[in-house]
């Protein structure tokens, strides 16, 4: 591992922060624009064209959590649990590569993958609160990282460029999406051919900001991803469920996808 992060004697990556300097590639609404300097707070807005509108998608069958406030109070027990690492080593991310970190909040995905990635990668840092967004890109300013690209998204939409994405992390962050299946639908042609998602979260109801394997496994089905494999990940960090997203050739309309029950009770 290069650009600041180490091996653990587990051989798991382990993140510190002594964060890269580049030029970045910054985008705009819709146009995608060279930059030398990193995204500011002011920049923070929609990188491409919407997609595909929420009322042509079925609603979630089962309780969506409100998005959690802003706070970095977890961050040192999540890295005592090496949870970057650990889910950067089975998401397979290397130097590089674009990384949506998508529903940042916080940006605890952010700020150390992005040292992974290094100067020849970037990591688009993706919500739908604005606020959260420039919150982020102030912290990011003190620790000098400027491979980060700020793109504001919406509950059914995540509104970013085609292709964009070598791989995607959804960090405790499934269970707020208001509208699941218009946003797995609108975030799957920003995955490259051979792009992986990770999604993190806890194995308990939606109402208590959680997703049960078994109804998300169910949800991104009914979009057209295929599950790879899941992971717990140590300690209480929860699980990592790893995805692979539909084809073009291959999606079904939005009008065929079928919502799922939550049969684990917690609707």
């Amino acid at each position: 591992m290069t650009l600041g992060s180490r091996l653990s004697q587990g051989g798991q990556p382990h993140l510190n922060f002594d964060g890269p300097t580049t030029t970045l590639v910054r985008t705009v609404t819709v146009v995608v624009a060279l930059a030398t300097t990193p995204a500011c707070a002011a920049d923070v807005g929609f990188l491409a064209a919407p997609g595909i509108p929420a009322k042509e998608f079925p609603s979630p069958r089962r309780p969506v959590a409100a998005i959690a406030s802003l706070s970095r109070s977890a961050h040192d027990h999540r890295d005592l649990l090496n949870e970057a690492g650990e889910v950067a080593r089975l998401l397979e991310l290397k130097p590089g590569m674009t990384v949506g970190d998508i529903g940042a909040g916080s940006g605890y995905y952010t700020l150390r993958v992005s040292q992974l990635v290094g100067s020849k990668g970037s990591i688009i840092a993706q919500d739908v609160r604005r606020d959260y967004l420039i919150e982020l890109g102030r912290r990011t300013e003190e620790l000098k990282l400027t491979n980060i690209i700020f793109a504001l998204g919406e509950p059914h939409d995540p509104r970013l460029p085609p292709s964009s994405l070598d791989a995607a992390i959804l960090g405790h962050m499934y269970h707020e999406i208001a509208q699941p299946y218009a946003f797995l639908y609108n975030l799957a042609p920003a995955l490259k051919l051979g792009a992986r998602i990770g999604v993190v979260d806890f194995e308990r109801p939606t109402s208590k900001h959680g997703t049960p394997i078994e109804l998300l496994r169910c949800e991104l089905a009914a979009v057209g991803y295929d599950k790879i494999a899941t992971y717990q990940l140590a300690g209480d960090g929860g699980y990592l469920a790893v995805f692979v997203p539909p084809q073009e050739a291959t999606r079904k309309s939005a009008r065929d996808i079928v919502a799922c029950t939550d049969r684990a009770g917690s609707r």
